[in-house]
């Protein structure tokens, strides 16, 4: 019973002030603990956790091959299935139902491989990969947040949780928030204050900061040229190095170069010539890649990326939509009872994703940040080595080299 009071307080006596300085939303979790949900999982079902990364490298190249067309690409899909899986958590009945087939997954399952994936991640000086999660809700009396659902979401992905008015102070709290979560990399997630009819914005915040393993000296910068999608031709810098993990799929070759300490890797892949990289993708499939990765050799590579950094953003809803997720973003039939009650039905308005990538001769550094938007409605080894040059459209990821999950995955079509 005490629990239950404590919880009533921090809801009922926690207010926004529009007029404080920034942020002028307190966190409704702070001194809240979640569960002590053992991290040790993630060791004890190798094959369960295989299972789980293949199921949602599927799910990101479903996305994927919807979102790819001409211009350069990247998505995280550690955040949007992080930030859906909350969201998840307030569902009921159907609406669940399609979630669930769509991220392969049930979401009892998939809490706890991400509570467990997560944190497992390694982390130091050299490499940093940092999640958060947060939820803000509307602060008016005709929206009432379920507290299993919140508990829920602080044990596994330790959210914080605001009440704020939804006014042009919440979404300044907002953007600095997702500005500190990814380390500056995403500055900026609404242009404009919560629309009218918004209660609830669940969101996830990822930053990555990883120097090379060995970092590119002068001698291996040189510049040639790239042949972009339309034909193109523009004079890049370009880092050359030898490698020792050459991939290989029927119709593209690649290569893997790690990261500080080995803990991650960037992965190219460029498809054989000819092949546009958007048939490469579609081509792929999660345990197609999987296998790739798990499979890659030893044998020496002669590499070349292209120095590149680009942002990008997409609205993902009607992506999502078209992959079976249909009753949560409708009025009438989406079932949120889970999350909480208003006067309306809430159901998911927008899926929000930005990223940023900036990759040079001493690391990568790269951020995204995904929202859900919710509104309350009236209702074999060669002595040779091999060559892969980066000078055309290709497709990579930066994954963990334990279990080969794609933190980021993208194509860059275009050198800026």
């Amino acid at each position: 019973m005490k629990k239950m009071i404590l919880w009533l307080v921090l809801l009922l006596m926690v207010t926004a002030c529009s007029g404080c300085a920034s942020p002028t939303a307190e966190n409704l979790m702070k001194g809240v603990n979640g569960k002590d949900i053992a991290s040790t999982l993630i060791g004890n079902q190798q094959q369960n956790i295989t299972d789980k990364t293949t199921e949602i490298v599927d799910f990101s190249l479903d996305i994927f091959k919807k979102i790819h067309e001409d211009e350069n690409t990247l998505i995280s899909p550690l955040s949007i299935i992080s930030a859906l899986a909350m969201t998840a958590n307030g569902a009921e009945k159907n609406t669940l139902s399609e979630m669930e087939e769509v991220f392969g997954a049930d979401i009892g399952s998939l809490n706890e491989y991400l509570y467990a994936y997560q944190a497992d991640l390694p982390t130091s000086d050299k490499y940093k990969v940092s999640l958060a999660n947060s939820i803000w809700f509307k602060d008016t009396e005709n929206l009432m947040i379920e507290k299993g659902f919140l508990q829920t979401n602080k044990d596994y992905y330790n959210a914080e949780v605001y009440k704020a008015p939804f006014d042009d102070g919440t979404k300044n709290d907002i953007n600095a928030w997702v500005n500190k979560k990814t380390d500056g990399q995403i500055q900026e997630l609404l242009s404009e204050r919560p629309p009218e009819n918004s209660v609830l914005y669940l969101i996830n915040a990822l930053s990555f900061d990883a120097e090379w393993k060995d970092i590119y000296q002068d001698t291996s910068i040189s510049e040639g040229e790239f042949t972009n999608k339309a034909g193109n031709k523009k004079t890049v810098d370009f880092m050359d190095s030898t490698e020792y993990s050459y991939i290989e799929l029927p119709n593209a070759i690649g290569f893997s170069k790690p990261y500080a300490d080995d803990q991650y890797s960037f992965v190219a892949l460029l498809p054989e010539e000819g092949l546009p990289v958007s048939d490469f993708i579609n081509s792929l499939d999660g345990k197609m890649l999987m296998k790739a990765l798990k499979k890659q050799s030893d044998e020496k590579v002669y590499a070349s990326i292209p120095k590149f950094t680009f942002e990008y953003s997409k609205e993902l809803s009607q992506i999502l939509k078209e992959l079976g997720i249909k009753d949560a973003f409708d009025v009438d039939l989406a079932d949120f009872s889970s999350m909480g009650s208003s006067e309306g039905n809430l159901y998911i308005n927008r899926v929000i994703h930005k990223t940023k990538i900036d990759v040079d001769e001493k690391g990568t550094k790269a951020g995204a940040v995904t929202a859900v938007e919710m509104l309350c409605g009236a209702v074999a080894t060669q002595d040779e080595p091999k060559i892969v040059e980066l000078n055309r459209p290709f497709f990579f990821m930066i994954v963990d080299n334990e279990f080969h999950m794609p933190i980021f995955m993208g194509v860059l079509n275009d050198v800026k």
